[in-house]
């Protein structure tokens, strides 16, 4: 494998921090080349995030650097090893199957690794191609960057690059690999790994890594080590309530998924809630429901028990590890969660009984089953204040979204006096609730369009939706058919763990 042939000369410097760990901590090869690559999608809000100069994203090279042909100056190419829970039973090691950390860039917006997913097979493949194929490339793709236009914390990506090389899954599919952008790539399941070989030099040096690499403020404490856990059970109780604001769904939350950054790591069998149901499963893999939207806190709160049991070697007490977690995270999550929800509902200010009318809330629209997004997007479209005829008439399309329009009065008229309780100007609260939800999600039946256009070599609904879900909270009216119900025919899409 060779280095490009010309670079534009203020191509930003190339390295590997996580290299520099000893090589027990991973295996250096190079990505498997894709033959005859094409670019499919490109995030130019990532690629000005890494700094990449106008002259590379507009060459021929482009493809060939991002499908893992050429390397980049710099560059040493690796693919980690790390362990895991896999639906809450101890799978032992795993790693990086199909993906290769070529390395970070360093610039005034921060540090920033590259990980090519679907670069070929490496040590940790466990017997597969190390390939990923077309469709699960662009649903990670467009949902790594319609969460950032959220504001959910996540992993970036700036491109996929397909191929015709065919690759088999439930059918002959084609090859494509994402470019993966994040700070770091550091699981739950990195600490896991050490930990159950009771390699304490290793483990520490791990956490040495992260803590130098990006939390350095945990090295002002007693412990640093319990700084760390504590800083990843708050970040990760914050992202969970983040995904449960905006409806996401994981689908599979093993510890190996699970960033250390406390991002949304690992797009699969994601969805986003459609009509609502708190026991909704979008992982047709999970046969047991153990990734349902209701239990995603739980599944965290548990990834985290297993986190500090790894730690506890560091800290010197189990008791003491898992206290870190017990008084973080719950704090974290539920203070979020709140903060998040009353935003959503308009609440100019929090007042002690909003837990029980979040809760009332959600027990409605487990009963009704609204659709999630339009519920709340329409919600801020209303006004507070109207009466009679006037009332109706602007309620009437967030009461078509329900069968049963009495109980949506009922709910709408606790809605209101929640609202008097703490007033404000009708229109500043229409606009700030505006901002709090999203008009366009990344839905299964958008991305399922997208991809059904790509495989015909017709890449322009991939740039459409990725264009619009740069901002996800604006009305953007020439978008307003992807902020549409979903159609009839997908109600038969199904995502799994090869998705």
């Amino acid at each position: 494998m060779n280095a490009p042939e010309s670079l534009p000369p203020e191509f930003p410097a190339f390295h590997n921090s996580f290299a520099a760990l000893p090589e027990a901590f991973y295996t250096r090869l190079a990505p498997h080349p894709l033959p005859d690559p094409n670019v499919v999608g490109v995030s130019a809000e990532v690629a000005d995030l890494l700094g990449l100069p106008a002259e590379l994203m507009n060459s021929p090279q482009f493809a060939e650097i991002f499908a893992g042909n050429r390397l980049l100056p710099g560059s040493e190419p690796l693919a980690a090893v790390y362990s895991g829970h896999q639906f809450g039973v101890w799978a032992g090691q795993l790693g990086d199957g199909r993906a290769h950390l070529l390395g970070g860039l360093r610039n005034d917006q921060g540090h920033w690794e590259i990980q090519l997913k679907g670069a070929g097979r490496t040590p940790y493949s466990r017997g597969a191609d190390g390939r990923a194929v077309l469709r699960s490339s662009i649903r990670e793709f467009l949902c790594s960057e319609a969460m950032a236009g959220l504001g959910v914390p996540t992993t970036r990506a700036l491109c996929v690059i397909g191929a015709d090389q065919p690759v088999r899954r439930e059918e002959i599919e084609t090859a494509a690999v994402v470019a993966r952008v994040a700070p770091g790539f550091v699981r739950f399941g990195s600490f896991e790994h050490w930990a159950s070989r009771n390699r304490s030099r290793e483990l520490q040096q791990l956490a040495d890594y992260v803590i130098d690499t990006f939390r350095p403020e945990c090295r002002d404490v007693a412990n640093p080590y319990d700084a760390l856990l504590r800083d990843v059970s708050r970040r990760t109780g914050e992202l969970i309530a983040h995904w449960m604001a905006v409806g996401f769904m994981h689908g599979v939350m093993n510890t190996d998924n699970m960033s250390i950054l406390g991002l949304t790591l690992d797009y699969g069998p994601f969805g986003f809630m459609e009509a609502f149901d708190a026991g909704h499963i979008c992982n047709h893999s999970d046969h047991q429901g153990r990734y349902t939207y209701r239990n995603q806190p739980h599944v965290a709160q548990w990834n985290l028990y297993c986190l500090a049991e790894a730690f506890a070697p560091l800290i010197n007490d189990p008791e003491t590890a898992r206290a870190a977690v017990d008084e973080t995270y719950g704090d974290a999550f539920a203070q979020t969660f709140e903060r998040l929800m009353c935003a959503k509902l308009g609440l100019r200010h929090a007042l002690p009984d909003d837990e029980n009318f979040i809760g009332e809330t959600f027990g409605f629209l487990q009963q009704h089953r609204p659709d999630f997004t339009l519920f709340f997007r329409r919600l801020s479209q209303v006004s507070g204040s109207l009466d009679g005829e006037a009332m109706a008439k602007a309620y009437a399309p967030l009461r078509d979204l329900f069968v049963d329009r009495a109980a949506c009065d009922t709910w709408l008229a606790n809605w209101r006096a929640r609202l008097a309780q703490t007033p404000w100007d009708d229109g500043e609260r229409q606009a700030a609730m505006l901002a709090a939800n999203p008009k366009y999600v990344l839905r299964n039946w958008l991305a399922e369009a997208a991809i059904r256009k790509a495989k015909m070599k017709d890449y322009s609904e991939v740039q459409r939706l990725l264009t619009c879900l740069r901002r996800p909270y604006d009305e953007q009216p020439e978008f307003d058919d992807l902020a549409a119900q979903p159609p009839d025919w997908a109600s038969g899409l199904e995502v799994s763990c090869s998705s």
